[in-house]
């Protein structure tokens, strides 16, 4: 079994997206616990891809593919695995701000996170501090990533902020922030809890947020 677990992780780290589905499918249908593939098979394979791109060896485009074809075999997984059996690591609320479109970098901070064991919620771009407040009332996420490519769109994240803390809501929620325009120096001064200048790091971030399972 060690075997073919290792071929998922290998499948993943390659970006082998065409050849995923029947690496997952096959050990399904061999009753492999779910939650071993996605150990041993995605989470292993993305932490080695992080590693991989914080030493210069893979670049953004090598983790975008990495990331789809975890993605793919998650899927065939998601549907299997009942919500109180599901060992999530945290449920991260994810969105670019309103006024901004970009999400490329948000959208890999995504899959990133959920290959690292994390629910996430996609709020998308544009989005508005309504829809926000909305979704962390509903779902009372662990954390809310907020990312911006724009200058004239970041400080809406100090409005996001402000406004959580308005409604009481502050305590709940760790936030993380993201995008070009964005560094430390921003995210302390609007009181965010921590910056990730990529997909690695904000993983990174978001396991210090949890604690670990396992």
């Amino acid at each position: 079994m060690a075997h073919e677990l290792g071929a998922i992780k290998e499948a993943v780290i390659k970006g082998k997206h065409g050849e995923i589905e029947q690496l997952v499918k096959a050990l399904i249908e061999n009753k492999v616990d779910l939650q071993e593939i996605i150990n041993e098979g995605m989470i292993a394979a993305m932490d080695e891809v992080g590693r991989m791109f914080s030493e210069g060896e893979v670049f953004v485009p090598e983790m975008l593919v990495s990331s789809f074809t975890m993605k793919k075999g998650l899927d065939l997984i998601k549907p299997l695995i009942k919500d109180e059996e599901a060992e999530s690591r945290g449920t991260v609320v994810m969105c670019t701000v309103k006024g901004d479109i970009h999400d490329i970098g948000k959208n890999l901070v995504c899959m990133m996170l959920e290959g690292a064991g994390f629910q996430v919620i996609d709020l998308g771009v544009d989005t508005t501090v309504e829809q926000l407040m909305a979704k962390v009332e509903e779902t009372r996420p662990h954390m809310l990533g907020l990312s911006a490519l724009l200058t004239t769109t970041m400080l809406e994240m100090k409005t996001v902020i402000d406004t959580l803390e308005s409604r009481g809501l502050r305590d709940r929620v760790k936030v993380m922030i993201g995008g070009a325009p964005v560094d430390a120096a921003f995210a302390k001064e609007i009181k965010a809890d921590g910056y990730g200048k990529d997909a690695v790091e904000a993983v990174r971030l978001a396991r210090g947020f949890t604690p670990e399972k396992g």
